[in-house]
């Protein structure tokens, strides 16, 4: 593949350093005064899955890895992995837990994800921006205590936590932001 200079370098996007391929996982541009601009970045090996924290000058290049995303869906987890099939071969991706360990909690059987394949090469999962999740328990709010915005922890069907009105109640679905896991509001 071509030379890519750093600068026009993203978050999401592949390149090979050190004979492997990484993906970008945080993106930088630095322009002290008085000073050359150069670039902090992270990349992540796909293949170790080791990160490398990355300070290069503005002119430097990286060779660009071809990348492209396939929607698939979320069937299963077992002692193997994550497993995930494409929706019209009927093929078998096995993911392993530091592949998803971020993602975990918003994978839900049924549901399709972007799998990110690098030179083909499975690289990794790309969520939505919000996935609607079933509550399965919260305590009960207490009556009375609705004067401000007030929230409690419920638990969600994969077992993640987040803060929740107090209206809401095991059973209720609700659409849960994946950047950050914070409750955007109910779902029908």
């Amino acid at each position: 593949m071509a030379s890519t200079p750093v600068i026009n370098l993203r978050k999401g996007h592949a390149v090979r350093y050190n004979n492997d391929v990484c993906i970008v996982s945080d993106f930088e541009l630095k322009t002290p005064p008085r000073m050359a601009s150069f670039v902090q970045m992270s990349v992540r090996s796909i293949t170790i899955g080791k990160l490398y924290n990355l300070r290069m000058t503005s002119n430097e290049s990286l060779e660009s890895v071809n990348l492209s995303r396939d929607a698939h869906e979320y069937s299963y987890k077992d002692t193997d992995g994550y497993h995930f099939m494409h929706p019209t071969t009927f093929e078998d991706v096995l993911m392993g837990d530091d592949m998803v360990k971020n993602e975990k909690n918003y994978l839900i059987e049924g549901q399709k994800y972007m799998i990110l394949l690098a030179d083909g090469v499975v690289a990794g999962i790309e969520l939505p921006a919000s996935v609607v999740m079933s509550i399965t328990e919260a305590p009960e709010g207490v009556k009375g205590d609705s004067a401000n915005n007030v929230y409690k922890s419920a638990i969600t069907e994969t077992g993640m936590t987040v803060q929740v009105p107090l209206f809401i109640g095991p059973g209720d679905k609700i659409t849960v932001k994946t950047e950050d896991g914070t409750y955007l509001g109910r779902a029908s």
